[in-house]
């Protein structure tokens, strides 16, 4: 028979123990990205392009010294009823314009109208006050340019702060 005050011990440091283990900071709506990707062949024929999107992992707050940490969610979006848009490669960089990461490892499409997601946690301080992402994207020259936007977000105490930035289509 298992000593009540063992079994206590033993359930307290359980609980100690999953709560302190670390989570992702950085991560992809739970989606199967496996499953949406395509062979980079397949899109040879189609149009190619790059957006630039600014987002902000962290912004100043009272003084250059000080700053507040943000949760960012960046949406790539696909504006076409009927066709798909493919992005082959999403890459994360910081404030003096280093590589953080990059999410893809093969091109994955998006449907018609679907939005997907990337999320960088708001205790990812990586990208600083000045991270950006750059997209590389493909699709038929007769569709619209898949869409990007950031959404950051805290809410601290009784206090929220959130904004939104638009990508910016690069020639």
């Amino acid at each position: 028979m298992i000593n009540p005050h063992t079994l206590f011990l033993f359930v307290m440091l359980s609980l100690f123990v999953s709560c302190t283990q670390e989570n992702e900071i950085s991560s992809m709506n739970s989606q199967d990205w496996e499953q949406r990707s395509v062979d980079s062949a397949d899109l040879t024929s189609l149009e190619t392009g790059r957006t630039y999107l600014s987002v902000y992992s962290q912004i100043y707050s009272q003084n250059e010294h000080k700053t507040h940490d943000l949760t960012v969610t960046v949406s790539m979006r696909n504006p076409n009823p009927e066709d798909s848009v493919f992005i082959y490669k999403a890459e994360y960089f910081d404030n003096s314009g280093t590589s953080i990461r990059t999410y893809f490892d093969k091109p994955i499409y998006l449907a018609p109208m679907e939005t997907a997601e990337i999320i960088i946690d708001e205790r990812d301080k990586t990208g600083g006050t000045g991270a950006n992402f750059l997209f590389y994207w493909n699709k038929s020259p007769s569709i619209n340019s898949p869409i990007f936007e950031a959404v950051m977000i805290s809410t601290y105490g009784q206090q929220g702060l959130s904004f939104t930035t638009q990508g910016v289509e690069l020639r």
